[in-house]
């Protein structure tokens, strides 16, 4: 599943919840933080993680904060108030597809 294309619509919600539940996070922190929640399933990407990171702060989504760790520059990423509310609303909107996709694929069981 580490490349599949449901994980990477959902890319977006993932960096969105992992932002929510800590103060602030720079890249690397962020994939590493994936792996490990999902045992090594899913792996992202430089070149997916960058991207989405630079869009969420181009939507105004996030705020960058650059400092010198270990004699370099590190970005790091925070929500904005409105961040935090695109959070909750993308959240909703992934438990709403769960629920939906769950009645489809196997109707005998629920997550409610």
């Amino acid at each position: 599943m580490a490349n599949s294309k449901l994980y990477k619509g959902s890319l977006i919600t993932i960096i969105l919840k992992l932002l929510d539940e800590s103060d602030k996070m720079y890249g690397y922190e962020i994939t590493q933080k994936v792996k490990a929640l999902t045992k090594g399933e899913l792996n992202i990407t430089e070149g997916a993680l960058y991207p989405a990171l630079h869009k969420l702060e181009a939507d105004g989504l996030l705020d960058v904060e650059v400092m010198k760790v270990d004699n370099r520059l590190r970005k790091y990423y925070k929500l904005t108030d409105k961040g935090t509310r695109e959070t909750k609303s993308k959240l909703n909107e992934l438990h709403e597809y769960i629920k939906t996709m769950q009645v489809l694929v196997n109707p005998k069981w629920s997550i409610e």
